[in-house]
């Protein structure tokens, strides 16, 4: 039976309640970050781009002395929707370990291309490197999953950084083989060849060598979700530590929520990945 890609692809279809799900993450981001302002641990609005989405807040746990480790979230909407302000209190449960976190944004499609936003993406990590002499754990969501894989597999000395920024990867629900969205009427938007959608997939990249990589996906997400971050754990094995999990009972949005609580398993796995930084 032929795959229906639109039905695979279509997450806000699948998940008929997304827009109270983006509200609620709207109203929590704008309460963390008034939080996180006005407890003095905020830095907001950081440019590393000349364009206004070019931007980064940082949230640092409180009390924070002494240098701590530093990770990166990315977030989604397949490249072309949401604002990283929505996601500022995804924040909070790293913040709980002593990690501080940085929320980074991008250009949307179509005005710049995926391959622009994936540049862009690198260099809000160089950015950040020059910023705190640290390396970076790196997490994203959906098309933001996409880019956290892309970051792991970047060959930073070729931009000037160290070659290690990057040592860990924490991908929810990202797509890293591109070629199925060229079925897909959002590819007007997308506007992928095959060979461009090859270019940035990072399943067809060199592989990282001594990195961890995981893989997470909401477990009743649709198969070709389900697929994509089987491929791609599967395809980093070899010399690294790759890892897939299928969430129970979480969908394409819900899957993040546990970012925010400091005690879940996912916040967890995320502090151990950040103290490689």
């Amino acid at each position: 039976m032929p795959i229906d890609y639109e039905a695979e692809y279509n997450n806000r279809a699948r998940v008929p309640e997304h827009p109270q799900i983006f509200e609620r993450w709207q109203r929590d981001g704008d309460a963390y970050r008034a939080q996180a302002q006005a407890e003095g641990r905020a830095e907001l609005g950081l440019r590393f781009g000349p364009t206004p989405r070019q931007t980064i807040d940082v949230f640092a746990p409180k009390g924070a002395a002494a240098p701590t480790p530093l990770a990166l979230f990315i977030h989604g909407g397949y490249w072309r929707s949401l604002d990283p302000s929505m996601f500022s209190h995804l924040a909070r449960g790293l913040n709980a370990h002593g990690v501080t976190v940085a929320v980074s944004g991008y250009d949307l499609v179509p005005q710049v291309s995926i391959a622009d936003i994936v540049a862009q993406s690198q260099a809000a990590c160089v950015f950040l490197s020059k910023k705190f002499g640290k390396r970076i754990m790196v997490s994203g969501h959906s098309a933001g999953g996409h880019l956290a894989g892309c970051m792991l597999a970047t060959d930073w000395a070729k931009l000037g950084a160290p070659a290690d920024l990057v040592p860990a990867s924490y991908a929810i629900s990202g797509l890293y083989d591109l070629a199925p969205l060229l079925h897909l009427s959002g590819n007007a938007e997308f506007k992928l060849t095959e060979a461009s959608a090859k270019a940035i997939s990072p399943l067809f990249w060199p592989a990282p060598k001594g990195k961890v990589f995981d893989a997470v996906v909401g477990g009743i997400e649709s198969s070709e979700f389900l697929r994509q971050s089987k491929i791609i754990a599967e395809a980093w094995a070899n010399g690294n530590e790759t890892r897939y999990e299928a969430v129970p009972g979480m969908n394409h949005f819900t899957v993040i929520d546990a970012m925010a609580d400091p005690g879940s398993a996912m916040t967890r796995r995320l502090a151990e990945l950040s103290k490689l930084t």
